[in-house]
């Protein structure tokens, strides 16, 4: 057990960035490499506030691009931390950008991001736990518990070595997939 623990809210970042045009992709739109890099920033800040170490990115979660955003808008990241282990952090990210002269928001894009603490030689480093305040923080909780448990189940199903295609009954008929299977 961890000597001592922390709330969501002593780790949470805000991070604020004006949209320019060397953001841009061909399409004159925010390219979404700039978003991920900022997202990864943001993950990166809060994991270290909450550990009070250096940490890495271990894995991203699904990062669904649900508006475009525009030269000009600002782009507001909300970091904040779901999930304690031992060394590893969930950290959740929610991305909106606002057109300045209107003042209207919208939500672009979340995402998950698992972070490992490190320490000064580089291995894993032991981590505050959370104090859960809330029904929202513990749902959030039990979301990256229960992300991180799918995520092992799905690793282990899929191991080539385990892999037995009999197991899998599947109408493949529906994909846009022809099997050849010469094993």
């Amino acid at each position: 057990m961890h000597s001592h623990y922390k709330t969501t809210s002593d780790s949470e970042i805000l991070l604020s960035e004006l949209m320019l045009p060397n953001h841009t992709n061909f399409s004159g739109k925010i390219h979404g490499g700039v978003i991920l890099s900022l997202m990864d920033k943001a993950a990166f800040s809060c994991a270290s506030k909450h550990s009070g170490h250096y940490c890495v990115t271990a894995s991203v979660n699904r990062v669904d691009f649900l508006h475009p955003i525009e030269v000009g808008d600002l782009v507001t990241l909300k970091a904040r931390i779901n999930y304690a282990g031992n060394s590893s952090m969930v950290i959740g990210i929610r991305v909106e950008s606002q057109i300045i002269q209107t003042g209207e928001i919208k939500h672009c894009n979340s995402s998950y991001f698992t972070m490992v603490a490190r320490d000064k030689n580089g291995n894993s480093a032991k981590v505050p736990g959370l104090i859960i305040r809330n029904t929202n923080e513990l749902r959030r909780f039990l979301r990256a518990v229960k992300g991180l448990k799918s995520t092992i189940e799905r690793d282990n199903e899929f191991k080539a070595a385990n892999f037995d295609p009999g197991e899998h009954h599947i109408d493949l008929t529906t994909f846009n997939v022809k099997l050849m299977l010469t094993e």
